[in-house]
């Protein structure tokens, strides 16, 4: 029975780690919305691609882990200005955030003002290019950056699943 249970705790596990490093090729935006909405790579191009450079990605103490040249992308604002808040007012806008998440369980935060109020806005991008590899091809896609981060890998997700709309009370 213990070695039963020890084959079906490293079989389980291994299937665990297939499933975080599944390559994802679309997205929902769901939550608080008028209408959900799913987001593919064939939408993802009829944005603008923007230049991001090369980005050095540091944990949360600030220390390097990597670096990832020639970066380009479409900017989160952009996709998610095609999204009607489910809010009775414009005034209500403040409240709201947006949860996105990557299939491994990863999680990162952004406010309606960070996003649309702030110079945070304009560096938050879902990554189309990276080292030179377009986003089909990368195995961890659909990526996901905030360029401007002091500590960049907080919110660098991959395998985004999902965007999550929530409103604070």
């Amino acid at each position: 029975m213990k070695y039963i249970l020890i084959l079906f705790l490293f079989f389980s596990s291994a299937a665990f780690a297939q499933e975080s490093l599944k390559q994802t090729l679309s997205f929902n935006i769901s939550g608080k919305v008028k209408n959900s909405s799913t987001i593919t790579l064939d939408s993802l191009n009829s944005y603008p691609v923007k230049v991001i450079g090369d980005i050095k990605v540091t944990n949360h103490l600030g220390e390097f882990k990597h670096e990832d040249d020639q970066l380009k992308g479409v900017l989160l604002k952009d996709i998610l200005s095609h999204t009607v808040l489910d809010a009775g007012s414009p005034k209500l806008y403040s409240r709201f955030y947006f949860t996105c998440k990557g299939n491994d369980g990863y999680a990162v935060v952004y406010s309606w003002n960070e996003l649309f109020n702030t110079e945070v806005g304009n560096h938050v991008f879902i990554i189309m290019e990276k080292n030179g590899i377009e986003v089909d091809k990368m195995p961890e896609s659909i990526q996901m950056t905030s360029a401007s981060d002091f500590k960049t890998g907080r919110r660098y997700l991959h395998n985004l699943e999902k965007i999550v709309v929530g409103q604070v009370d």
